[in-house]
């Protein structure tokens, strides 16, 4: 279902929506984020990882 949220014309756009919303909550009130001593240095390196992840996935 959540590919459905890169399709260039979703069929059913509130339940996306709603999805997507709800994964956004999820993340937010995820415990890891009460635990890391620096939020935005945790987002950096998450994003880092995931960056490494897709350009390993390219190659």
């Amino acid at each position: 279902m959540s590919a459905a949220l890169w399709a260039p014309t979703p069929h059913d756009s509130t339940d996306l929506r709603r999805l997507l919303l709800y994964l956004s909550v999820r993340l937010w009130w995820h415990p890891y984020w009460q635990t890391t001593p620096s939020v935005p240095a945790a987002r950096s390196a998450l994003r880092q990882a995931v960056r490494a992840k897709r350009a390993g996935r390219a190659a």
